[in-house]
């Protein structure tokens, strides 16, 4: 007898990316994208850099970059020709990558500190110091009890929206890179976030339908 109810789906990998906002940009030359005041570049852009995208209408001739607003560090660019994912870096994070994430609104303080400043500076990677300062890098973990409240929570979230980042950013990756990936890393303890909402409701809604079978009496 044919039952009803929901189709489990796994959602594909380009969800994640699908999901994240858009932006419309030219590339600027050897500096690479420049998405909400910070430029962003990486091998991936090497084919494009004197070129225009093939597409048109409203966005003719620009090149479309996902940014996800927890996770300011990195925006993804799909490649036109191969369609694969790529990851293009903030340009002024140092080679080690050892700088703590920052969302948007983070990246929103540290525009306004550098026009305060009157800082222009010719790369990002003179932000970087003003940044360091934002984020409370150079305050040990054990010295976070002396901050004032909104830093700690500020501090707190800006840790808790990488983490949740990087964890749907793993879930996006193919699934041998993303086992990996998985066994060289522990994995993060974080909040839910794209992939995760969508396992959440995945597994209550496969719950709801594991119902005990029936009982029947054996016949007297």
């Amino acid at each position: 007898m044919n039952q009803g109810g929901f189709a489990m789906q796994i959602p594909a990998p380009e969800l994640y990316y699908q999901l994240l906002p858009a932006h419309h940009v030219v590339i600027h030359g050897q500096r690479g994208v420049k998405i909400r005041g910070l430029f962003y570049d990486g091998p991936a852009l090497e084919p494009y850099r004197h070129e225009k995208s093939a597409r048109g209408g409203r966005h003719k001739g620009k090149w479309q970059i996902r940014r996800d607003p927890r996770d300011a560090r990195t925006v993804f660019f799909q490649d036109p020709r191969t369609h694969a994912w790529h990851t293009l870096r903030w340009t002024g994070l140092p080679p080690e990558d050892e700088v703590p994430a920052f969302s948007d609104a983070r990246a929103r303080d540290l525009l306004a500190a550098a026009r305060v400043a009157g800082l222009k500076p010719r790369s990002d990677t003179e932000l970087l110091p003003l940044l360091l300062d934002l984020l409370g890098a150079n305050v040990p973990v054990e010295s976070w009890p002396t901050l004032a409240k909104a830093q700690r929570t500020e501090l707190a979230r800006d840790t808790t929206q990488g983490r949740a980042a990087a964890a749907d950013r793993v879930s996006a990756r193919p699934l041998r890179e993303a086992t990996a990936t998985r066994r060289r890393t522990p994995a993060p303890r974080a909040s839910l976030g794209l992939g995760g909402l969508a396992r959440a409701r995945t597994d209550r809604r496969a719950g709801r339908r594991r119902r005990p079978a029936p009982t029947t009496r054996s016949a007297r």
